[in-house]
């Protein structure tokens, strides 16, 4: 089985940082993408950024300059450091991992973690 655990989301202020970890688990033998995504209340669930296994990165169009993702390699593990956040910014960060191959397990298409909680308010 794989899991992905999260980290780091909570409350903080406009202008403020946070630093959002997510570190999958399992007997994995690769991940084709992984990343975040978010779901504001009332919106749908949008791509933040993801990263393939070839290290090409996608950012959504309202976080590129302010957000920035990194992987920790031969760990499965990925970061996202927030900046300059904004109270649009407020939403359930979701990690995801994309055709997940698990030994002995065969390959998941979509893996999501529990999600993590970002709170952008004075």
């Amino acid at each position: 089985q794989v899991q992905l655990v999260e980290s780091g989301g909570g409350l903080v202020q406009p202008g403020g940082s946070l630093r959002l970890s997510c570190a999958a688990s399992g007997r994995i033998y690769s991940i084709a993408r992984m990343g975040w995504y978010r779901q504001a209340p009332g919106k749908e669930r949008e791509l933040v950024a993801a990263i393939t296994s070839g290290g090409s990165i996608d950012y959504g169009d309202s976080v590129k300059g302010r957000f920035t993702l990194s992987t920790e390699k031969g760990k499965n593990t990925v970061y996202l450091q927030m900046n300059s956040l904004k109270p649009d910014d407020t939403a359930v960060y979701y990690c995801n991992g994309a055709n997940v191959v698990v030994i002995g397990q065969g390959k998941y298409s979509e893996v999501w973690g529990q999600g993590t909680l970002v709170t952008v308010s004075s």
